[in-house]
């Protein structure tokens, strides 16, 4: 294969290794070319999916050349002796060994995610654990100076996993950790040796565990970039990812430094992240992190490529009983479930396997004609109302310069009517996903321009009236009806009445307060 590469393209890229300090030889050309860990990563913080469901997809994995599966469990993993830990939807012991040795039969190999450092607000919020926290009101990260205390709660945590997972791998998180030197203890460190040592000393801590226990330890890699001196002393076992959603390499740190340090590193894009929430998908700018990251990780000699599927953010805001005990945290962006993201899914698919160069408008054309056996022209149309006018709306404001919240109905208004019009003649429910997405928006678009209206100064108590009726005119009932039937396989009977309680929430408390008003 490798005499379909041009003589051009080589120099280009033993340039780009040259510069970045690293030894091109013939035995390093394969990586070039492939990856040897292809992966889809599963966010189940919320939204977990049913037992039969979880295997499906990853008998889809199997089909289609997916050989790793990054499980961040968090709460819904059965941990025995921390199971205050574990919530509403954690799995069964049982069911989760069945899961492992399904997985093993389909030969994909599954790495835990532990988070061990930020993003373990599920872990802190419970008062047992209250004295490992950096800040007593952002339950997100844990305490770096309390280092032996950390160390006992995650080598049971990892050890639990571990007995159940059987892959070489252990991924630790990492990531985002911006409560770095928050505490008074945390930031008398940072000053004296520097934020990377506070960092990097307890992440060393972290590694070495990880190592201890016969694992090679797996990082996200934006901290390490922003701190390359916490690289040296590291175990060289050690593998970062390097997450990139669509920005330059260099977004969190010197990229070079990275890719100089000696690890192995994996890439990962984003089918599901930053804009998207429930009334919002940049299909786009998804498929363009695809085209542009998978072949971008392959010149860099990346080893694996890791598919991540947020279901939030990862930030929660407080539910509090009194003004010092907090009794729940609330995910502050939802996204519509997995279900609905087979286009991009299969587009991952395609990208990490082929040696073609990925392009995102012959893949979703393609996609359109053979698997809901649309005409050509109907393709086009279908690619062109899907990704139309992927805007936010903040504080009443458009994020797009001189675009109205008008502007953004009629565009709803025209992909939700082309869908409709469209008559897929397979994957018929499929297909109905997009049209329940787009109805969503519709609906959430015309509410906030009922609740723009509201905040106008010009407002009058007799325009209560017309407001609430453009409120009746949306098929809220009918949507939430759509979704329970669209995701009743993949999702718990509690979780879709809480996906739509908190979908539907600002357009309900609007109907209340103009029926007050009218």
């Amino acid at each position: 294969m490798a005499d379909k590469v041009s003589v051009s393209k080589w120099v280009v890229l033993l340039g780009l290794f040259w510069c970045l300090g690293l030894n091109v030889n013939a035995s390093s050309t394969a990586a070039l070319r492939d990856f040897s860990v292809k992966g889809f990563h599963l966010d189940l913080r919320i939204q977990v999916m049913k037992m039969p469901a979880l295997k499906a997809f990853v008998l889809n994995l199997s089909k289609n050349g997916i050989n790793t599966l990054v499980m961040e469990w968090e709460a819904s993993y059965p941990f025995e002796k921390h199971a205050v830990i574990s919530n509403k939807y954690a799995y069964s012991r049982a069911e989760v060994k069945s899961f492992i040795a399904y997985c093993d039969s389909l030969k994909i190999d599954v790495i835990p995610l532990q988070q061990s450092f930020g993003h373990v607000e599920y872990i802190l919020k419970h008062y047992r654990y209250k004295d490992l926290r950096e800040d007593q009101k952002d339950y997100s990260q844990v305490n770096p100076i309390r280092e032996e205390r950390c160390k006992a709660l995650f080598s049971d945590l990892f050890k639990d996993l571990i007995s159940t997972h059987k892959s070489q791998y252990f991924h630790i998180g990492g990531d985002e950790t911006y409560l770095l030197g928050r505490s008074p203890e945390s930031k008398r460190k940072a000053d004296s040796l520097g934020m990377g040592r506070l960092y990097g000393d307890y992440i060393k801590m972290l590694c070495e565990l990880v190592v201890s226990l016969g694992k090679k330890p797996v990082v996200w890699a934006d901290i390490a970039l922003k701190y390359p001196d916490a690289l040296k002393s590291l175990p060289k076992q050690t593998i970062f990812i390097d997450w990139n959603y669509g920005w330059e390499l260099d977004r969190f740190g010197d990229h070079k430094k990275l890719m100089q340090s000696g690890f192995e590193i994996w890439g990962s894009p984003a089918i599901r992240s930053h804009p998207d929430n429930y009334f919002l998908t940049d299909w786009a700018k998804h498929f363009n992190n695809i085209k542009t990251f998978i072949p971008q990780g392959k010149e860099l000699g990346y080893k694996g490529m890791i598919m991540t599927s947020w279901s939030t953010s990862g930030i929660y805001s407080q539910i509090a009983e009194s003004h010092s005990d907090y009794i729940d945290l609330h995910a502050i962006r939802r996204v519509y479930p997995i279900s609905g993201f087979n286009l991009l899914i299969d587009g991952f698919f395609n990208a990490v396997s082929s040696e073609k160069p990925f392009n995102p408008n012959e893949f979703v054309e393609k996609y359109a004609v053979e698997k809901y056996g649309f005409s050509r022209a109907d393709a086009k149309l279908f690619w062109n109302a899907l990704k139309l006018a992927p805007y936010e709306v903040n504080q009443g404001k458009v994020n797009k310069p001189n675009f109205t919240i008008k502007q953004l109905v009629d565009s709803a208004l025209y992909t939700l009517d082309t869908f409709k019009k469209l008559k897929p003649l397979r994957a018929q429910q499929e297909f109905e996903h997009y049209t329940l997405m787009a109805n969503i928006r519709y609906n959430y678009l015309v509410t906030m321009e009922v609740e723009v209206a509201l905040n106008q100064p010009t407002f009058k108590i007799a325009d209560a009236a017309g407001l609430l009726k453009k409120l009746r005119t949306l098929n809220t009932a009918e949507v939430d009806k759509q979704f329970r039937k669209l995701n009743t396989y993949l999702l718990f009977d509690k979780e879709i009445e809480e996906e739509t309680r908190l979908r539907n929430f600002r357009y309900l408390d609007l109907v209340d307060r103009l029926n007050k008003l009218k």
